[in-house]
């Protein structure tokens, strides 16, 4: 029988949109079990979006399976009653809300401590739960416009750049996985809880820690470069006869770089000699390689390279990342029933342990679907489960 890393522990689950399900849904890959508590409108996100399966929004299904899901009216008293009992009884708590709000519900850090102090309790955050800008509403390309990322990427004439993906809300995620499990190994030490703060705006701060390092070192502003390198030449993207090549050229790697590119005589030429030198004249070294490179179709380029031990690599559209025999290989792509939704393709978990890995037990699932099954974990009888329906406490 193949243990899971978390198994008994549980976790409660009072987040939306991506970045706190996500993190929760990893917790839920580990073994936990997740209850989500959402409203009895649900997660914003499940009507978020333009694609939808049977009326299941794509990006709640991507970020919520290994959950089941409790309906319930946080406004209420019982249904803070509720919330509270399932607190006493959990392990990990984690909340994205803005700021103040868990305040207002009555379920803070402070009241949870009270209920359980070994409760490990996580809030993830745009931008911290102190400081001027704790009060202000942010999405992801606020956050990416806020922490610099947007001024980096792009091409150099061109206007700031969005990442394609929503990055602050997944390293947010990652963050905040890395803190609740740095906070559950303490408690297995010392026995008690403590409360784990993630920032969107912090998380891709970090993410970009070489770029601040430059600039740290030389108080210049980094500039826009679209896909060179800023460290080394010739690293970047070239246009093929069919399409584009990444490409990076190490100091060891140069010589073979040309020979594979039948350009034998650069090798020998000062202004190339060094990596240094070859960022120094790199208007002079592109052109050259730019005019070589359409000779060829990427295919060839990456046999040519990979032969003279040159890193290099396509750049996939989502058709060919999603039949790459190594991303199936990893296990990148899984496959589930839903309920509604029926045969349901999700990314997988990028972490493998050996002795426990990952599993996936329970779809994301419906609105409510686990109300009175958590009701009735928490000793609630059918009548009071009832009742609780008819008044609209739960759904």
């Amino acid at each position: 029988m193949i243990m899971e890393t978390l198994r008994g522990i549980k976790v409660l689950d009072f987040t939306h949109l991506l970045a706190g399900p996500y993190c929760t849904m990893v917790l839920g890959d580990m073994g936990a079990e997740v209850v989500k508590v959402e409203p009895l409108k649900g997660d914003q996100l499940r009507g978020l979006g333009t694609v939808f399966l049977e009326e299941e929004s794509a990006c709640f299904l991507s970020v919520n399976r290994n959950k089941k899901s409790i309906a319930l009216d946080l406004a209420s008293e019982q249904g803070r009653e509720i919330a509270l009992k399932m607190l006493e009884s959990s392990d990990i708590l984690v909340e994205n809300f803005r700021p103040g709000t868990m305040d207002k519900l009555g379920l803070n850090y402070t009241e949870a401590c009270q209920r359980n102090p070994q409760i490990i309790y996580c809030s993830i955050s745009a931008y911290g739960q102190e400081g001027p800008l704790r009060d202000k509403p942010a999405a992801d390309t606020i956050i990416q416009g806020v922490s610099g990322i947007m001024s980096i990427t792009g091409e150099p004439e061109a206007p700031p750049l969005r990442v394609g993906a929503p990055i602050s809300d997944m390293f947010g995620a990652c963050y905040a996985l890395q803190g609740i499990l740095s906070a559950l190994y303490v408690r297995s030490q010392t026995g008690k809880g403590q409360k784990v703060e993630v920032a969107l705006l912090d998380s891709l701060i970090a993410a970009q820690t070489p770029i601040a390092g430059m600039y740290f070192a030389q108080n210049q502003e980094p500039a826009r470069l679209g896909n060179v390198s800023p460290a080394a030449a010739p690293a970047q993207t070239f246009k093929t006869r069919d399409d584009f090549i990444n490409v990076s050229v190490g100091e060891s790697s140069w010589p073979g770089f040309c020979r594979a590119l039948d350009l034998k005589h650069l090798v020998e030429d000062q202004r190339f000699s060094s990596n240094t030198r070859r960022m120094e004249n790199r208007d002079l070294l592109i052109p050259i390689l730019e005019t070589i490179f359409l000779t060829k179709t990427t295919h060839a380029w990456i046999e040519f390279l990979e032969e003279a031990n040159v890193i290099c690599g396509p750049i996939n559209d989502y058709d060919e990342l999603f039949k790459e025999s190594q991303v199936f290989n990893n296990q990148m792509v899984v496959e589930m029933r839903h309920p509604k939704a029926g045969s349901l393709r999700m990314t997988g978990n990028p972490v493998k342990l050996s002795q426990t890995p990952w599993s996936l037990r329970l779809p994301p699932p419906l609105l409510g679907e686990h109300s009175s099954t958590v009701l009735q974990e928490l000793g609630y009888s059918p009548k009071e489960i009832k009742s609780l329906l008819t008044r609209k406490v739960i759904k």
